[in-house]
Formats: structure tokens, sequence, C-alpha cells
């Protein structure tokens, strides 16, 4: 790779002036990328940098890299490092006029960076529809669409790994947050927003892949076994590769083969991505269940003594062995060693093998009673359990043959109701319910404050 970048083409980014050469890079590209070509008159780019370091919003540089005072002499010094560091090449025409260019992987890599610091999202959408396309289309030149098909597929599957890894990534990420507000935010206002919605529902309603597989497949493989097809895509291949004509047969096999086994193999793909993505949300919210709720049994005081840790701990910046230094735990449980009168008390010596004798089985009668309290126990723990079917149930009565209601009108007196409205904003982004969600603006109520959002009835 370095025989094609420069050793120290990363350098800008990784100085202490780092926040100026990328403002001055982005410039530059802005500038360029209006152009018919990456070529620009090294004066016009002079008096955009030096109108840039006169702003007073300009970043600040630090004195010791710099050479010079004044903003042009900025703007010259810019171009000359840039040139240095091998992002532009400078040449001068015919004229003798002086024009700059951006190294061709510079460009790519600016694009790049541009892309991550937007959030942009891949659009699984295009990809597929893509595939769908060329994979139907009559062409003359069978071994270019090929490459097409294979480039596309290669992209989606990478699409789709990194959608995997950022809802990992998510997951890893909530226990960071320590308080309730946090965690939703990090539910509703990131993770709602930049994954479920711009990819995540998409994947599984419009954009899925189920719906154009099974075509894909059939014309891959058709294409495969016709010897017409075969014989143009090895030739036209052969020739772009520069190849002998064997070698592209075999390469026009693997390519098509190598595409059907990745339509057929993203199922496991997408189910983990549909297993994390429960995991997350499941996750976010039984951890901001634990933190609204309270009580006086054993399992209430435990998660006071363990928030009162983590407090402290957060307070006097701790790590997580500095759990010993904390004073009140010395109060708060007692423990003490017992020792035995002989190191050997409370060893069970191994019995040798002893006869077996069967006993008799005794028809014992169930107690219908215990039975039956079992039974209620378990009805009760199932009417709690939130599915998508009583979330369903529950908007509908509320809503109570009115077309929509904003969340803040629901009931909001206990935990439970705060809980059931979170569910009622995750749930409301699947295809299946009757009702869709549409965010307002931030509200509180009763002590609770959430982005507001619309409840509205589809059935």
């Amino acid at each position: 790779m370095f025989d094609i970048i420069s050793d120290s083409f990363f350098v800008p980014l990784a100085s202490p002036n780092k926040l100026v050469y990328w403002e001055c890079i982005c410039k530059l590209f802005s500038i360029m990328d209006n152009q018919l070509s990456f070529g620009v008159e090294r004066d016009v780019l002079v008096d955009e940098l030096q109108y840039y370091f006169e702003q007073s919003n300009a970043a600040d540089f630090s004195e010791e890299e710099l050479v010079g005072t004044d903003s042009r002499s900025k703007a010259n010094w810019m171009l000359r490092r840039l040139e240095h560091y091998g992002w532009l090449e400078i040449e001068t025409d015919k004229s003798y006029v002086q024009r700059v260019n951006f190294k061709e992987y510079a460009v790519r890599i600016i694009k790049t960076f541009l892309e991550i610091a937007e959030g942009k999202q891949i659009e699984y959408q295009g990809y597929i529809y893509t595939i769908y396309s060329l994979v139907r289309s009559n062409t003359d030149h069978p071994g270019v669409v090929l490459l097409q098909i294979l480039e596309n597929t290669d992209l989606l599957i990478t699409g789709l790994k990194n959608l995997n890894s950022n809802i990992k990534h998510y997951i890893d990420d909530l226990t960071k947050h320590k308080t309730v507000a946090e965690i939703m935010d990090a539910l509703f206002n990131d993770y709602i927003t930049n994954i479920v919605d711009k990819a995540y529902h998409r994947l599984l309603t419009s954009d899925n892949v189920s719906k154009f597989r099974p075509e894909i497949i059939e014309r891959l493989e058709g294409k495969s076994r016709s010897r017409a097809y075969m014989e143009k895509a090895r030739l036209e291949i052969a020739e772009m590769k520069e190849i002998p004509v064997e070698e592209a047969e075999e390469l026009v096999y693997h390519y098509l083969h190598s595409i059907v086994d990745a339509f057929q193999n993203m199922d496991d793909i997408l189910r983990e991505i549909n297993q994390k993505n429960t995991q997350y949300q499941r996750s976010a919210v039984n951890r901001a269940r634990f933190m609204l709720t309270g009580s006086e049994d054993v399992r209430g005081q435990l998660k006071e003594i363990l928030m009162g840790i983590n407090e402290e701990i957060n307070r006097e910046q701790m790590n997580l062995g500095g759990i010993y230094r904390i004073d009140f735990l010395e109060e708060l449980i007692r423990i003490y060693s017992v020792g035995c009168l002989d190191e050997k008390s409370l060893y069970a010596p191994v019995e040798g093998r002893k006869e077996f004798r069967p006993q008799e089985v005794t028809d014992l009668e169930p107690d219908l009673e215990l039975r039956q309290e079992k039974l209620r126990k378990m009805a009760e723990k199932l009417q709690k359990v939130l599915s998508p079917a009583r979330i369903n149930d529950y908007v509908k009565r509320q809503l109570g043959g009115r077309e929509a209601l904003l969340a803040t009108q629901f009931p909001l007196e206990n935990v439970e109701d705060f809980v059931k409205i979170i569910y009622i904003r995750l749930y409301g982004q699947r295809k299946n319910m009757d009702y869709t969600v549409e965010l307002r603006e931030e509200a509180e109520r009763d002590g609770y404050r959430f982005k507001d959002f619309l409840i509205s009835w589809k059935g």
C-alpha cells in the first residue's frame, strides 16, 4: 500500500494542527468538486485559503509548525505541506499556470471520511435493486454485468456485517449509561434513529432480501447452465483481465457460485442482526426498568446497595478495584472465617460400588390445590408480559375510537404506565402493528421527561 500512498500521508491528521489541516482539505475539496476535474489554478485556491485564515471562526493554529504570519503566507504554506504529505500534486501547464490536483487515492479517502463524519448509512435497497435489475437484464456484455453484480453483492454483505457489528457496539455501550435519561436517550435518539429507522426497519420491510432472492438465485444458476452465456462471458472476462480463455471460464463459474452462496447464506447474518436488535432493546428497557423500580424486598435492597456503590465509585473516580476502599461497606456486611477441627473433616470419602436394589415406584396423586395455585401464578405472570399483541390492544383501548393521541395523553400514574409507553414506542416500528408513531418535541409530565410522539391508529 505504501508504494502508492506516501509514508507521511496521515501525518497531518495526527498532528496538533489536525483540525486546521482537515478544514483546509475539506475547503479545497469542496472547491475542486464543483469543477470539471479536480485541477484548479493555484492562485484561486490560495485566495480561498487566505479567506479561511482571515475568518474569526478558523481553527487555532499551533505556531510551532507554521511558517509565516499573515493569512496569505499561511495559505501558501498549507498547499506546500499538503503537497509534501502526498495529498496534492501541483503541475504547470503550457501557459505556465500552476494547477493543483488531489491525488486519486486522496479523493477516495476524503469521500470516505466525509461519509463517516456525516453518519451516512448504507442504502441496502440500492444494492439489492441493482443486483436484481442486472440479473434480469439482457445484455451483450455479460462479463461486465457479472462483475457489477459481484461488486454490489460484496457491498451488500459488507454492509450487513457492519450493521451487525454496530448493534453489538451499542449493546457494549449500554453499560456506560448511568441514568434512566441516558439509557432512553441512547435507545430512542441514537439507536432507534441511526440503526432501526435508517437500516434495520427497511431491511425487514421494503429492502427485504427474501422478495428478490429466489429469482436472483434462479437466474444466476440458469446462466451457469447456459453455454451461450458462458461463451460470451468468458471471452469478455479474458479480454478485460488479460488471462487465457480457459482460466476466464473457471473465473466466471467461481463468480456465479460465490454470488449464489452469498445470497443463500445471508439468512445467518440477518438472523444474528435480528437477535442482537431484540437483545439490545430488551436490555435497554430492562436496565431502565431496574433503575426506575425500587422495593423493600431482597432484590430492591441489593439494587440500592449496588447503586450506592456505583455512585461512590463514580464520585471518587475510582476504578473497579477501589470498591475495597469504600468506608460504609465495612459496616454493611461482616465477613468472617470459620476454621475446622481437622483439614479433612469436610472430606467425603469415595464409596465403593454397591448392589443396586430397585425400589417400588408408588403412584402419587397430584396435589390439585398446589397445581391450581401454580397455574394461577403462571397466568398472572403471563398477564404482565408486554407482548406486541398486548401493547396493540392497550393502544386500541386508550385511543377509544380516536384516530390519534400523543404519548403524554396516555395514563402515566406509575412506573408500569411509563414502561408501557416505552414499549409502544419500540413496537411502533414494526410493520404488523395496527398503529404508527411519529416523533414530536420533548415533553415532561408527572416527573417523566421524554421525547413525545403521536400514536395514530391504522386499523
